[in-house]
């Protein structure tokens, strides 16, 4: 088997994964839609290269208002990789007890929210108090993790709890421990990871059925489509009224801020 073959065949695991989870899909789908359907935001937040999927989820063609990205520049800007705004400081903040926090300080929170997280290993300290700051608001919170990875890892909590500890419904990317699916004859360590992949398959079929679940209660969503498909001046209407959508329901997220008791 030569070694791009061996990549596609690990990710043809991760598929079948993601497809046994189908019961989980349908009813994180379902959590979110009635978040929506009551004109709140399902959040998302993913530090490190998680936020690969908070975009993947929201803005993004083929996808629709209803999502609030909640992207830290200080835990995922790793494009200077060292000096200032570097991957060391990104590693470090996102293990400060505390900031998680001050990030949900920024918003008026309804039990009625929902919330998706992700964390390959769900062992980071943010992560982890981001999900435990929503349990603490009554809001449910799904979290997409890769399980054997993060059954292996140690929490950065003193407590030892992860992620799935403050999670009522967790999916699994599929990715193997390390996350690196590939060995290379000569190289001691494996490369090509596969979990950006697998959270995508599933946030993607999340999409998808919580669309079927949107149109179906007669509130079908505003995809961001291309004019390829739906000529320019549909595409035009679709991204100015989407994009309107998602301030609409944006400043519903500020209009109490500081006045909401945190429980």
């Amino acid at each position: 088997m030569n070694i791009t073959e061996a990549y596609i065949q690990k990710s043809a695991e991760i598929l079948e994964t993601v497809k046994s989870q189908q019961h989980q899909i349908r009813e994180a789908a379902r959590l979110f839609a009635n978040t929506i359907l009551a004109g709140r935001m399902v959040h998302i937040f993913g530090s490190g290269h998680s936020r690969i999927l908070v975009e993947e989820m929201w803005p993004r063609y083929g996808s629709f208002p209803g999502f609030n990205p909640i992207v830290e520049l200080s835990l995922t800007f790793h494009n200077l990789v060292v000096g200032a705004n570097g991957q060391r400081q990104a590693m470090f903040l996102e293990n400060v007890s505390g900031l998680a926090e001050r990030i949900l300080r920024n918003f008026d929170l309804k039990e009625i929210d929902t919330a998706l997280l992700i964390s390959s290993s769900g062992c980071n300290v943010v992560p982890i108090e981001i999900a435990e700051g929503f349990r603490r608001r009554n809001i449910k919170v799904v979290s997409i993790i890769s399980k054997l990875h993060s059954e292996k890892s140690v929490s950065k909590r003193s407590d030892g709890k992860k992620l799935g500890d403050f999670s009522d419904l967790v999916l699994d990317t599929g990715a193997p421990v390390g996350d690196a699916m590939v060995y290379v004859p000569g190289l001691d360590t494996p490369v090509a990871p596969g979990s950006t992949l697998g959270g995508t398959l599933l946030v993607n079929c999340i999409k998808a059925e919580l669309a079927a679940l949107l149109t179906a209660a007669g509130q079908p969503p505003k995809v961001l489509s291309g004019a390829v498909l739906v000529g320019e001046e549909r595409a035009v209407s679709l991204f100015e009224s989407a994009y309107d959508e998602h301030a609409h329901r944006l400043a519903k997220l500020f209009e109490n801020v500081g006045n909401s008791n945190i429980k």
